[in-house]
């Protein structure tokens, strides 16, 4: 059974086994995923997420466990990447007109690394912040999908955001991604009963030569470019969605961080790449 919703900015799927019995979980499932989206959309200006852009450097904020855990996760991916995830570049998309501008600018911005934990659900900042979750929200959705289902007693399934993606349950779901050459064609790249593989590339986000790529260096600030597609197989999707960040930008399918949270990338190259 596959039952398909819009959310996130793009189309999440999950698929259980063909039982009325899991109907209440599957729904449960996807009220997680809304929940996610209401408290870390960047573009809802009335989200958490932008609750903390706008306030935290002036007082401390309030914010919901799963903030905290998704906060401090990026927060040890930035510092084991070495500063190659950081979800403190809102303001460099918002500045190329790529997410929506809720405030006056800043003459300067810090990174998530300037949020600070006064308690487990009490941050503030010493600097204004514009925090973008798009490299890692869809990822840790995914999961507590799956939590849900698997507390449920379900015992085989595949949650799917858009290509970023978990499976759980002795059924092996085969995995297919798409051709960076052609996006309309995909590449099967074996089966999978347990783990998650999320995948970045710029083969739909930009639209012609002349469009700005959404991926940004947070060393440099500088916004790259590519044309192949980079995937991460990790045993949580929180984890393969943001490191997939961290190989696209450096392009090491081999980066040090990926050994300390037991993933793998893989390359897929553009051969029509010119």
């Amino acid at each position: 059974m596959i039952r398909c919703k819009p959310l996130l900015g793009t189309f999440v799927e999950i698929c259980t086994p063909d039982e009325g019995r899991f109907s209440h979980a599957i729904e449960n499932a996807f009220l997680a995923i809304e929940e996610v989206q209401t408290l870390m959309s960047f573009h809802n200006s009335e989200s958490e997420l932008s609750q903390i852009n706008a306030r935290c450097h002036l007082e401390a904020i309030r914010i919901h466990p799963w903030m905290t855990k998704i906060m401090t996760i990026a927060q040890e991916i930035h510092l084991r990447s070495g500063g190659l995830f950081n979800c403190g570049i809102g303001h460099r998309l918002v500045a190329r007109g790529l997410l929506p501008r809720h405030f006056d600018r800043a003459d300067q911005f810090g990174g998530i690394e300037h949020l600070q934990f006064l308690e487990p659900t009490l941050v503030r900042s010493n600097l204004p912040l514009c925090l973008d979750l798009g490299g890692i929200a869809k990822g840790f959705a995914v999961d507590l999908a799956v939590d849900v289902l698997q507390c449920a007693g379900i015992p085989s399934g595949l949650v799917n955001a858009g290509g970023d993606l978990r499976v759980f349950g002795s059924k092996a779901q085969l995995i297919q991604i798409r051709n960076p050459a052609n996006p309309h064609e995909v590449i099967s790249l074996g089966n999978m009963s347990e783990g998650a593989i999320a995948t970045s590339s710029l083969y739909f986000a930009k639209r012609d030569k002349t469009s700005i790529s959404f991926m940004v260096n947070p060393i440099n600030h500088e916004h790259i470019d590519f044309s192949e597609s980079y995937s991460v197989i990790a045993d949580q999707c929180v984890y393969a969605d943001a490191l997939t960040k961290v190989v696209s930008i450096s392009g090491n399918t081999n980066h040090p961080c990926l050994g300390q949270f037991s993933a793998k990338a893989i390359k897929i190259p553009n051969s029509l790449a010119i």
